[in-house]
């Protein structure tokens, strides 16, 4: 966990005194182990609960930037960020320095293709066993280059709903790092999304759809005309636009997985393909993806009902992800699927309904529809009431603790996210990690999260209370004050801050 020398850096009688303090069960109401369900945590101060929704969790500086602005200002900068907004010049140069930046993703991913055949033609065993490791150790460590990014940015952007959204579209779109060679895709498919986030749907589904990575998790590497795979046009139905309730049919994804033809991934080879004089006008190519009209399925093909002209090849496929991005039931599903996120477990259908309204009528801007949810009467119910996951979790004890200082290193940051069963890159099926407290909220989840309190609260608590910790501590039930004032020392407060009922919800 975190650092093995932080295994005991809290004394006996002093977790002793926490468990006893909180019961290590229902205080407030919520659930720790012991407890059968999950009930909302008391109401915090409204500004700070909706500081809490809006952003991975409140630090000092977005509070007292959420005071001098106000909500609607506030918000207005987090919807429609601007590039001026920069990271600490110290946490940019850890980012700046991070070997995953030396080259391109088409460049990481040739030199590694050429080590891996390099290794296994070593003719010694034990050599080659050596080698394959070496190969496995370079591919990880681009993968956590990419995870530190990530939390890098979390913890200290001042644009944090986009780092949120960021998340939310990685986990929408999900690949797994465990397939193939993806641990040297995912960086660079992360921010290929990154900055779409708040930017409109369409442009998100053709670019994650016209990424190595997604092509080779969801395998339309393999998709060709005289041997079609609809892994893909499958997920990208049900899963990425339309919903399983969209109205789709199985011919439907026979139908995607033509149009889906000839889309696929060429790495370290520049040249386009021999193609028939025909064919050549269709070729389309963008880094290592390309549309090679040749492996395409060309014939007519009838689509959610409608016909798809044929012989337009890479023009057919763009036009058909228009569609299903513009279409009524992704409308309903994307909006569905950003209320779990950020507004509630069970969102209310008029929530939903006023999202989808927004999405349409913006043509996918993601901005426009949580401006609609952020301002829709259902919203401010939910304030204080969404369970956190691991990553919320995480990343709001970081910025608590840190408050402005600069992150920890972030490898043990990466290691207790997997611990929690939330690592990033990590989930294996293409259905992302849920967001719903059931997923997180069991008895052995809360005591890995005490686990995790306790390597923080070393590393990084402070003797001094900042102004966020004395805005949250003053808004909690009298029950949880009543566990923090019994702490012996400001440390053992910060944990106890961390563990108690009121800091799992945002």
């Amino acid at each position: 966990m975190l650092d093995a020398a932080l295994a005991h850096t809290v004394a006996s009688p002093a977790r002793r005194r926490l468990l006893a303090a909180t019961a290590w069960g229902c205080l407030g109401g919520s659930l720790l182990p012991g407890c059968a369900t999950v009930v909302a945590a008391p109401a915090a101060d409204e500004d700070l609960a909706w500081l809490n929704r809006i952003s991975w969790g409140a630090d000092s500086a977005a509070w007292a930037a959420l005071q001098r602005q106000g909500r609607r200002d506030y918000l207005a900068g987090q919807l429609h960020p601007t590039a001026t907004a920069a990271l600490p010049a110290p946490v940019q140069a850890r980012i700046d320095a991070l070997p995953l930046l030396r080259q391109s993703m088409d460049g990481w991913v040739t030199e590694l293709a050429q080590r891996s055949r390099d290794a296994q033609a070593v003719p010694d065993l034990q050599a080659r066993r050596a080698a394959v490791q070496a190969y496995q150790r370079d591919l990880n460590a681009l993968a956590q280059d990419a995870a530190t990014r990530t939390l890098l940015r979390a913890v200290h952007s001042p644009q944090q709903l986009q780092e949120q959204m960021t998340w939310f579209w990685f986990n929408h779109f999900n690949v797994h790092q465990g397939k193939a060679n993806l641990r040297a895709m995912v960086g660079d498919y992360e921010e290929r999304l990154r900055p779409l986030a708040l930017g409109r749907f369409a442009d998100l589904l053709v670019a994650s759809a016209t990424h190595a990575a997604m092509l080779r998790y969801l395998d339309n590497v393999q998709n060709a005309g005289k041997r079609r795979n609809e892994n893909y046009a499958r997920e990208l139905m049900e899963l990425h636009t339309l919903g399983a309730a969209g109205g789709y049919t199985q011919n439907d994804v026979q139908e995607l997985a033509r149009v889906l033809t000839g889309l696929g991934v060429r790495f370290g080879d520049a040249s386009a393909p021999e193609l028939d004089a025909a064919l050549q006008p269709l070729y389309w190519r963008e880094g290592p993806v390309e549309f090679n009209p040749a492996r395409h399925d060309m014939g007519p093909k009838r689509l959610l009902g409608a016909n798809v002209a044929a012989r337009r090849g890479w023009d057919e496929i763009l036009a058909t992800l228009g569609r299903l991005a513009r279409h009524p039931s992704t409308a309903r599903h994307v909006g569905m699927r950003l209320a779990l996120y950020l507004a509630d477990d069970q969102p209310a259908p008029a929530l939903v309904g006023r999202m989808a309204t927004a999405f349409t009528a913006s043509d996918g801007s993601i901005a426009h529809t949580l401006q609609a949810m952020f301002d829709a009467p259902e919203f401010p119910a939910t304030l204080g009431r969404k369970f956190k996951d691991p990553v919320h979790y995480l990343v709001s004890a970081v910025r608590l603790l840190c408050d402005g200082q600069e992150a920890p290193p972030t490898p043990p940051l990466v290691a207790a996210l997997t611990h929690m069963g939330q690592g990033l890159y990590n989930r294996s099926t293409p259905d992302g990690y849920p967001l719903d407290a059931a997923a997180w909220s069991g008895s052995g989840q809360m005591g890995t999260r005490f686990e995790v309190a306790q390597a923080l609260v070393a590393r990084i608590g402070s003797g001094t209370p900042t102004p966020a910790q004395a805005a949250f501590e003053a808004g909690v039930d009298a029950r949880t004050r009543s566990a923090l004032d019994a702490a012996g020392s400001r440390q053992e407060r910060q944990l106890l801050l961390l563990c108690a009922p009121p800091f799992q919800y945002r």
